[in-house]
């Protein structure tokens, strides 16, 4: 909702369609993550070796039983043979001459070795199932045991992104591969430290240097006007000199309160956003109404660990960009608190002029405004979306923007609670 006169930026590039955090396809499943493709590495090759040795085992198996072919006795004499055998029926209980027995004998003992055989794979086709379903357990422990590192090289990232750069890896263990990533991380975590903490010692450093002299300014100017023997050119200028002072040191005041919101908080209270949204509609009712903007809105209990008096900050700060940024009559304000699922929830809608959205996310860069708008505007000095947005974000939360159907804005502000 801020806006400036500058000449038009190139359009932005298309925003992707797809979410990086979610899985890709209406098939997530099919999207295994390491541990599991790991583990079906470890057991497939388990499982492959095992397929090739069980049947270069029974190949082997089966060509000593060949050539083994020739019965180790034939009988060559004798008129009738009786025999009596339990494995093989065909030679019991009735007289044969020689020839019939041998054929018989044959034919029993080429049965026994395929059966032998049979068996073999059979036991062997067992005896592989099981081990290799113990394989796949044994693979999916190493690979999380293997993958561990990299799990706590993730947590630290996440804890990274929440701004607190003070995090480190500090991985222990032998000089592998990734040790070498963890402290190459950490090493980027340093940098990144460093310039960071820089960063933010320089503006407030500077706005501190700049409170002294500005307040000097206004002091001067608020004695010159205050003169009655002055001429009328001069309290012009003064009030115009005066207008223009207040507006820098708003931007002084802004830098640093943008400075130190981008730091993690570190202590938290609970903290009702109901409440923090009604005292910032309480600071900006008499702006409402000297507009002529309706004030709506349930707030209901919604508490989060955090700041109170950053979160109110955020609070004021939508609630002035959507009085400040409104229709000339009729416009209105809504306001609303809730608690869903898990998360504090701060809605901020209003009327106002039609945004285009791919123009949203360029209303949350310092002084960054809408191209309609001059630089000079009197409706702010560009920091209090940006600040509003550091702010959720040292408290965990985002803030998102999305236009309205017929103009204005609605800004939703989540907090974990």
């Amino acid at each position: 909702m801020r806006v400036a006169a500058n000449p038009a930026p190139p359009p932005a590039p298309p925003k992707p369609t797809w979410d990086p955090g979610q899985p890709e396809g209406p098939f997530p499943w099919l999207r295994p993550t390491i541990r599991i493709r790991l583990t079906l590495l470890y057991g497939g090759m388990f499982l492959i070796a095992g397929i090739l040795l069980l049947s270069i085992i029974y190949l082997l198996a089966a060509q000593a039983l060949r050539e083994g072919n020739a019965l180790p006795f034939q009988i060559v004499g004798g008129e009738q043979v009786k025999v009596s055998s339990n494995t093989c029926p065909g030679v019991v209980g009735i007289e044969q001459t020689h020839s019939q027995f041998n054929a018989a004998i044959n034919q029993c003992v080429l049965e026994q070795r395929r059966h032998a055989l049979d068996d073999l794979l059979s036991r062997s086709l067992m005896a592989l199932l099981g081990l290799s379903i113990i394989a796949f357990a044994f693979g999916y422990a190493m690979a999380g045991r293997v993958l561990s590192p990299l799990g706590k090289i993730t947590r630290t990232a996440r804890r990274v992104v929440g701004s607190d750069l003070t995090r480190r890896i500090e991985l222990d263990g032998p000089d592998d591969e990734l040790k070498e990533l963890a402290d190459t991380f950490d090493e980027m975590l340093d940098r990144l430290e460093r310039a960071f903490t820089a960063q933010q010692r320089f503006v407030a450093n500077a706005s501190h240097e700049l409170r002294t002299p500005l307040a000097i300014n206004r002091t001067l100017l608020e004695v010159h006007l205050s003169d009655p023997g002055a001429p009328v050119e001069l309290q012009q200028l003064g009030k115009t000199l005066l207008a223009t002072n207040e507006r820098s040191e708003q931007l002084v005041e802004g830098l640093l309160l943008l400075a130190r919101s981008e730091n993690q908080i570190v202590e938290r209270k609970p903290v009702d956003l109901a409440e923090v949204a009604s005292r910032a509609l309480d600071q900006a009712r008499a702006e409402a109404e000297a507009k002529g903007v309706e004030i709506r809105g349930e707030r209901a209990l919604a508490v989060v660990q955090g700041n109170g008096v950053l979160l109110e900050r955020i609070a004021l700060n939508l609630v002035q960009n959507a009085l400040r940024y409104n229709v000339p009559e009729g416009g209105w304000v809504e306001v609303t608190t809730e608690a869903q699922h898990g998360q504090a929830v701060l809605l901020v809608s209003n009327t106002g002029p039609v945004v285009p959205a791919y123009e949203v996310d360029n209303l949350f860069e310092p002084f960054r405004r809408l191209r309609t708008e001059r630089t000079g505007s009197d409706k702010g000095v560009g920091l209090g979306l940006s600040i509003a947005r550091s702010v959720a974000r040292a408290h965990g939360g985002r803030i998102q923007a999305v236009p309205r159907e017929g103009g204005g804005l609605v800004m939703r502000v989540t907090l974990p609670m």
